[in-house]
């Protein structure tokens, strides 16, 4: 199974969120999907084609949108010589600044995290956004069940996210003590009621992990022998059964099971990625409470810890909501950095560069603005850190986002 990388998603996602209310006015909006072994010459002829199409359109402004959209897409790709492992995807088209009126060619361009199959161009009202978001959407479930002789729960582990789909009881009795015939007879009712739930488990294992949910994989777990019991019996459909890749003992049965199953089995599931999060920020739990661990938090610690070269994995929270934006004087080339949300870039860039230089007063910024994964992505690079994106959606995630949702594993302390 190829690495998972978490940079690369986050940027799909964060690209989705912001494309998907995007409307154009009239069919003005290219959606442009490139495969890995498409020849880019071959696009770009495609492209000058749709362009000649272009010049048909009635409404003067519809078709210049149009044609200065796809004259911009066939200028970045002229900066490849092939598409990118994965393929291309790029988005182009005049959208409004400020209200209507107010449109300006805006591209938006990425490589996806996983390789697209197919070409397409499009050009509507809308982005196409399904090819894009198929990428980033996990492909494998596994299905999780948790037994004993009180109850079950079915629950199913698709990447970071742990769910659980049922819980049942089972209503069989409690182990009889009493001797002679009465306890015979109780023991045989009493493996009659196991057989019947046992049964029942495997008709809801069956519309959950093969007609609602298909998984490939599945994980028992439960206390005491019941969960072998249940396997050795060979009651799950075949397939379900041929799924099956480890049985753990855990303390409890039900929705906890389930979730202790997944915490449990962790050498069963290394390519999954709610487990890699889960070892990472343990890691880094691990090290930030020793007194010399080999872990910081906060931004300007993870900066620090990057320029000194001492940074082996940067931790990032999916949710943290800052830019790095760097104001620039054009006559002398002092600079000057921020870190700010999304809602405070606006004021701080209208004061900034309202102000002159502090260095030779003149009044000339250049500025530029990226989002804070992306720039310590950037930097990170050029050290051989590496950058991990965590999920803020699981209980490891959500302890992570009280160190104020940036860190990093160090190599080695400086002090």
């Amino acid at each position: 199974m190829p690495e998972y990388d978490s940079v690369a998603m986050y940027r799909v996602r964060k690209l989705l969120t912001e494309l998907g209310s995007k409307q154009g006015r009239g069919t003005e909006l290219i959606s442009l999907y490139v495969p890995p072994k498409r020849p880019i010459y071959d696009v770009i002829a495609n492209l000058r084609d749709e362009y000649g199409t272009a010049s048909n359109i009635k409404s003067d402004t519809t078709r210049n949108h149009v044609q200065d959209a796809l004259t911009r897409v066939q200028q970045r790709l002229k900066l490849y010589k092939n598409a990118p492992p994965h393929g291309l995807v790029i988005f182009c088209g005049a959208l409004p600044v400020s209200g209507p009126n107010t449109e300006v060619i805006q591209l938006f361009e990425i490589e996806p995290p996983k390789p697209i199959s197919v070409y397409l161009y499009r050009c509507d009202d809308h982005f196409h956004l399904d090819l894009l978001r198929d990428t980033i959407r996990e492909q494998e479930a596994i299905g999780i069940l948790t037994i004993d002789t009180a109850e079950a729960a079915l629950g199913l582990l698709v990447g970071d996210k742990v769910s659980v789909i049922e819980e049942m009881t089972s209503g069989v009795a409690g182990k009889h003590r009493q001797g002679g015939q009465s306890a015979r007879r109780f023991e045989r009712l009493r493996a009659n009621e196991i057989n019947d739930f046992f049964n029942r488990i495997a008709v809801h294992s069956y519309k959950a992990f093969i007609e609602a949910t298909p998984v490939k994989k599945m994980i028992l777990g439960g206390p005491g022998p019941t969960k072998d019991s249940f396997y050795k019996g060979e009651y799950l459909d075949y397939r379900l059964q041929n799924a099956v890749i480890g049985l753990v003992d855990i303390s409890y049965s039900g929705e906890a099971g389930i979730r202790e199953t997944v915490e449990k089995a962790g050498p069963l599931l290394q390519d999954i990625r709610f487990v890699q999060e889960k070892n990472i920020i343990n890691k880094f739990i691990g090290e930030a409470s020793k007194d010399y661990g080999l872990a910081v938090y906060g931004l300007d610690n993870v900066l620090n810890c990057l320029k000194n070269n001492s940074a082996d994995t940067i931790i990032i929270s999916d949710e943290l909501d800052s830019n790095h934006l760097a104001f620039k004087c054009r006559k002398c080339g002092e600079t000057i950095e921020k870190f700010l949300k999304q809602s405070e870039i606006f004021g701080e860039k209208v004061e900034v560069m309202g102000k002159n230089c502090p260095s030779c007063n003149a009044n000339e910024w250049d500025y530029s603005q990226q989002d804070l994964v992306d720039y310590l992505f950037d930097q990170a690079s050029t050290t051989g850190a590496k950058v991990e994106v965590v999920s803020t959606k699981t209980e490891h995630g959500q302890m992570f986002r009280s160190f104020g949702g940036i860190g990093a594993l160090l190599r080695y302390r400086t002090k």
